[in-house]
């Protein structure tokens, strides 16, 4: 109980240091009709770089305030940041030191190794029609999911959808969508096996 108060005083009072930013970061958002969020990613560095306690208190505040939904009860590691605001972190989502997460839908539980990656779909550049490759633009984001009870290994990209309770073995490269309870390695990731409940749920239990 007392933990539980102490911990809700200090997220309002990370709500209140960083409020200025998220506000600014929302006005970016009014103002802009191609929808830059450079406000957002310099203030998303600065919090990324926060040490200790303080800083991950700091980030899960400012991310609750400027994503387009951010659990109270979520951890995101040093390091680590979203280079969009079109993104959800439900409940109890772990996120690793240095990760690095697009336009993306975390389900509850996930798990988020260190310096993975998750990216804001696979089209983002296309080739024109001279051959070059197009500059970023925000109307080809598309949001991937990572749905509840999911484990993504140290240093994977991710960017297609993975199904409930899968695994993604570290260093591996989703491009195809992952089925639900299986183990994916490689890259481009394969499949290796399913996964039964207990295997689907060991990596959150250990957490």
């Amino acid at each position: 109980m007392v933990r539980s108060a102490v911990k809700l005083i200090l997220n309002f009072i990370s709500k209140v240091v960083v409020f200025p930013f998220a506000v600014l970061c929302k006005l970016e958002g009014w103002l802009s009709y191609r929808k830059s969020e450079v406000l957002f990613s310099t203030f998303g560095q600065i919090m990324a770089i926060l040490p200790g306690q303080p800083g991950a208190f700091l980030r899960r505040a400012f991310y609750t305030l400027t994503l387009d939904k951010c659990s109270n009860h979520c951890h995101i590691g040093f390091g680590s940041m979203f280079s969009h605001t079109k993104a959800v972190v439900e409940d109890h989502v772990y996120i690793g030191n240095y990760a690095l997460i697009g336009s993306a839908y975390l389900g509850k539980r996930c798990l988020i190794g260190s310096r993975a990656s998750i990216l804001s779909g696979k089209d983002l550049h296309v080739l024109d029609e001279e051959g070059n490759w197009t500059d970023y633009s925000p109307d080809r984001l598309q949001k991937v999911n990572i749905a509840k009870n999911v484990w993504v290994g140290e240093g994977a990209i991710i960017s297609a959808n993975v199904g409930e309770g899968s695994m993604i073995g570290a260093g591996s490269v989703v491009t195809s969508n992952v089925k639900p309870r299986v183990l994916m390695s490689g890259n481009p990731a394969r499949f290796i096996k399913k996964l039964d409940v207990a295997e689907a749920s060991s990596p959150v239990n250990e957490s």
